[in-house]
């Protein structure tokens, strides 16, 4: 398989990513029309959406994407909120990259944390496995947050 190319998101994007929304268990109904959402307040105001999309993409065909903004009322402190790969594509280190690329743009913009909030379900070991391998650690534990079992993880990285 050729290298993932990185790059910002473009409107043409959107289908190849709502499809690969719809191919992730873990996400709920839901959860997929937050995505999009944020995914249409990126694609009509840019950066200045409190926004950042990447993409990856192998030989033109969208296999995945991070979606990350600064955190309101902090200084340099930035969220991870939705990073998801098309399941033929896992395994393959375009997550790894996707997030490499992330932090890098973070820390040029004068960002020192990334949190991810997440979820504890049943499904999500696999994820929360991938974090920690991005050197991410485990911070706060609420439980019943999202549901009553559905407790919430928050995971940080000081990247500067």
């Amino acid at each position: 398989m050729p290298p993932a190319t990185l790059r910002s998101m473009k409107a043409g994007d959107k289908p190849a990513l709502e499809a690969i929304l719809k191919m992730t268990p873990e996400f709920t109904a839901e959860e997929i029309d937050v995505a999009l959402e944020v995914i249409d307040d990126y694609l009509k105001d840019g950066t200045k959406s409190g926004y950042f999309i990447l993409v990856a993409d192998i030989d033109s065909r969208v296999v995945g994407y991070i979606c990350y903004g600064p955190r309101p009322m902090t200084t340099g402190t930035w969220d991870l909120y939705w990073a998801a790969i098309h399941p033929d594509s896992q395994g393959k280190g375009i997550g790894r990259s996707l997030f490499m690329a992330a932090e890098a743009d973070i820390t040029k913009s004068g960002g020192r944390i990334m949190m991810i909030e997440t979820s504890s379900k049943p499904g999500y070991e696999k994820t929360i496995s991938f974090h920690h391998s991005l050197g991410y650690t485990d911070v706060c534990l609420i439980e019943d947050f999202y549901s009553i079992g559905d407790h919430m993880l928050l995971l940080i990285k000081r990247i500067r």
